[in-house]
């Protein structure tokens, strides 16, 4: 006999995977990333909804969810099965997002709380109302996802009977609660019809609940009973040709309550089903073995599970690690060209070459500042869109660039001119600052102009081999040795900014990407949960 394992370490050890698996993000949109964020989305679900309150309550109903199917008559079985009109068929169901609970008074604790299915809200309605109404009581986090749960007494305490909205709706969110409220499910009830038992919805929800080896059951719907024993034998056929041909099969006839809006189905028609899933919730050792199969199922398929997620997070650090690396490489390149664009004078150029030579005659020292402020701006902005523009054409060789968040730059185009700008001129007052310090120590009766001795100490700087005079300047207005403290001042200013500039402008670059918080820390923290769980299993 099967059992479910309840020990605390046991419970320990699966809210820790579940929070690992949680934490599992998939923002780049690699190939497998769809599929693994799906995959984590639907693992979540079976751990809040389903496994861990069930093995911390072993003791609560067994909750059977009926899905299937647009059409296939899931509300109208529901009714048959408590013989009261409990959900609504017909044409409204596809367009509503309220599934529908239903147990015995006795068992409503269970359901009316957070126990399972913590993310819809509850409502519920006064005994003498057949649906939602103003004066319905809700519970809950969430007040656009709602779960109407009823009590009836022709409902045997230990049963509970979930009608989920369609897969197959028209409607994404349907579809998304639909799988949610199937992964809550001790029992999965999938419902077809005679018309679409071949259809590929309903046999992708047989697949999935063989794949983790829930306990399933299958109703083939509205048959009509001049066919019934042809269908059901094909269906039988198709069945155990997918190795489900053990899954307990029922029939229901086509009689005119199935048409929609109908009323509820004849007892005789759904009493082998019925009989069934009360022998499941009231039998002890059928019971056991229904909970303690899904539950076990679920677990198992956490052997292959967790890997694939693990690997699909490994994807998803590896491009990240490709984005970074080719804006790191197109900046390291970058800073080595201007680096090196400085050092041979290539700022004193253009305008500022002009002005140089006109100097002091033609030329004040404000107007030299200019220029050559104006001239390094701009070289150091030529190598900002250099980089980027490498990063762009490095990028569009990687699919998980094609990310919305990465496509998010500069909501301005003057903006990084203007970034630049300012630590320039930031940079133009330091030496300023400084060339003040160096005139205030001179010794004389006329002291020179600091806003020269900048100036000169800028071209210098600035300027390479064209320049040799602007130092020669320098040194006779403030003498050797405070030229030279002055040029290594600026030398150093100059290689601060650089610094800055590039590494701001980099950050810029990888901002978005590292807004996305793709780390290498979940691959190995999935595996190291999925190790710890076996061991304690």
């Amino acid at each position: 006999m099967v059992t479910l394992d309840v020990r605390p370490q046991l419970l320990d050890t699966l809210s820790a995977l579940r929070d690992r698996v949680a934490a599992a993000r998939f923002p780049l949109p690699l190939e497998g990333a769809p599929r693994a964020r799906a995959n984590r989305d639907e693992l979540l679900a079976q751990l809040d909804d389903y496994l861990v309150p069930r093995l911390r309550e072993p003791q609560a109903p067994l909750l059977a969810v009926v899905g299937g199917s647009t059409g296939a008559g899931k509300s109208t079985l529901v009714n048959s099965l408590v013989g009261r009109r409990v959900s609504e068929a017909g044409v409204l169901r596809p367009t509503t997002r309220t599934p529908v609970l239903v147990c015995h008074p006795e068992d409503h604790h269970w359901f009316s709380g957070m126990r399972v299915l913590p993310h819809l809200t509850r409502v519920w309605m006064p005994r003498d109302e057949p649906g939602p109404a103003d004066g319905a009581l809700t519970h809950g986090r969430d007040s656009s996802r709602t779960l109407r749960v009823e009590t009836v007494e022709t409902l045997p305490p230990g049963l509970a009977l979930l009608d989920a909205p369609d897969v197959d709706s028209l409607i994404a969110d349907n579809r998304v609660l639909a799988a949610e409220l199937i992964c809550a499910a001790d029992i999965w009830v999938m419902v077809t019809t005679a018309a679409r038992y071949a259809d590929a919805v309903p046999w992708h929800l047989l697949r999935t609940a063989k794949e983790y080896d829930a306990t399933l059951v299958t109703v083939l719907d509205r048959v009509p009973h001049q066919v019934v024993s042809e269908v059901s034998r094909q269906y039988g056929a198709l069945l155990t040709k997918a190795g489900l041909g053990h899954v307990p099969r029922f029939t229901v006839p086509e009689l005119p309550e199935s048409a929609w809006g109908g009323g509820l189905l004849p007892a005789t028609a759904v009493a082998q089903l019925r009989t069934w899933l009360v022998h499941q919730a009231q039998d002890p050792a059928a019971r056991q073995y229904a909970m303690a199969r899904t539950a076990h199922g679920l677990l198992d398929s956490l052997k292959s599970r967790m890997p694939e997620l693990a690997g699909a997070a490994a994807a998803q650090y590896a491009a990240a690690l490709r984005l970074t690396s080719a804006v790191d490489s197109a900046y390291d390149s970058e800073y080595a060209r201007v680096r090196g664009r400085l050092q041979s004078g290539a700022v004193l150029a253009g305008d500022a070459l002009k002005r140089w030579r006109a100097f002091p005659l033609d030329c004040s020292a404000d107007e030299l500042l200019d220029a050559l402020v104006e001239s390094l701006g701009a070289l150091l902005l030529c190598a900002v869109t250099a980089a980027d523009e490498r990063i762009d054409e490095a990028w569009r060789r990687e699919p998980a660039a094609a990310a919305p968040e990465l496509a998010d730059r500069d909501p301005a185009p003057e903006s990084a001119e203007h970034r630049i700008g300012l630590a320039v001129r930031r940079w133009r007052r330091e030496l300023e600052e400084w060339a003040e310090d160096e005139v205030r120590e001179l010794e004389r009766s006329v002291a020179p102009d600091p806003e020269v001795v900048a100036a000169l100490a800028a071209t210098g700087l600035l300027g390479g081999r064209r320049a040799r005079s602007a130092g020669e300047g320098l040194a006779e207005r403030i003498g050797a040795h405070g030229a030279l403290r002055l040029r290594d001042r600026a030398g150093r200013l100059l290689a601060e900014l650089l610094d800055r500039v590039m590494h701001r402008e980099r950050e810029r670059r990888l901002a978005p990407l590292d807004a996305l918080e793709v780390h290498p820390e979940p691959q190995a923290e999935l595996i190291a949960a999925l190790s710890v769980l076996l061991k304690e299993r």
